[in-house]
């Protein structure tokens, strides 16, 4: 499965007993990508190859359970503790020049803020994508709602999975194309039961201990955040609250009424590619 074309460079990474997969484009400072649950490594950017164009090295690696990536090793976990050490062995595999940017969505930047406040003097700047971890513990509401997804993908696979997705509804003006991304994704993953399971164990973990953590992280960051009618499970307001926390942050979206700018790879690509050639994500990336 390919990040971008041909042109990409595949690798793997091994840690603890598993095999972690991705890719690498370009040369140049790296920007490691890193996705959402339930997708892989391509549905960071979505195919753009703008950001290695830029005079950059793009790296994107599926997580643990995730696309090409095998299943957590017996005895392991899907928590942020172990995806935040799976990071970190990837960036001392493919270390590029200076120090990274971090770019995720969801799961991707949550797994990005955690470990940013754990080793800042690693990283250049972050990029968080459409965050939706609010600062405290998933409702029981909420835990039943990724239970009921669970449930969906071990008993029916992807048909079930889509199905108990649209019963827990879906903006009609959104639906089909919601529909069609979310399908995508899931084709791309080899190992369904593994995501099954991250599905249960993951939103019963935290990746930090509230928001205020957030101001100590003293680094270059970008929010992105999605307008709710379209992706109401990345709330505006969470990111506006990110970017308000984070010291050095600023916030960017789509106009009311369009596309989620995290769906939109060439877009999002741009946003990336000129937070790291401002002067102070800059002069950290290449050092």
């Amino acid at each position: 499965m390919s990040a971008w074309d041909p042109a990409g460079r595949p690798f793997s990474v091994e840690r603890e007993g598993q095999t972690l997969a991705g890719e690498a484009l370009g040369e140049g400072p790296a920007v490691v990508l890193q996705h959402g649950i339930t997708a892989s490594r391509r549905y960071v950017v979505h195919g753009s190859k703008l950001i290695p164009r830029k005079g950059l090295r793009a790296i994107a690696y599926d997580a643990r359970g995730h696309g090409d990536s095998s299943p957590a090793p017996a005895g392991s976990t899907y928590t942020y503790d172990e995806m935040t050490g799976d990071l970190g062995a990837v960036l001392d595999a493919e270390p590029g020049e200076g120090r990274a940017v971090l770019a995720g969505h969801s799961m991707g930047a949550h797994v990005a803020a955690a470990f940013a406040l754990r080793h800042p003097e690693r990283l250049a700047g972050v990029v968080l994508v459409g965050p939706a971890y609010p600062g405290l513990p998933s409702s029981d509401e909420v835990l039943a709602s990724w239970d009921e997804l669970a449930d969906g993908l071990e008993r029916d696979g992807l048909d079930g999975f889509l199905a108990a997705y649209e019963a827990q509804g879906l903006s009609p003006e959104w639906r089909d194309i919601l529909i069609r991304i979310t399908r995508e994704r899931l084709l791309t993953q080899r190992h369904p039961e593994a995501v099954a399971q991250a599905m249960r164990e993951l939103p019963r973990d935290v990746p930090f201990d509230g928001l205020e953590e957030l101001e100590f992280l003293d680094l270059p960051a970008l929010v992105v955040a999605s307008h709710d009618e379209a992706d109401p499970g990345h709330p505006y307001a969470v990111a506006e609250a990110y970017a308000e926390r984070l010291p050095n942050a600023r916030l960017v979206s789509e106009e009311r009424g369009e596309s989620p700018l995290a769906w939109q790879g060439g877009r999002l690509s741009r946003e990336i590619a000129g937070f790291c050639a401002e002067p102070a994500v800059a002069e950290r990336h290449s050092t």
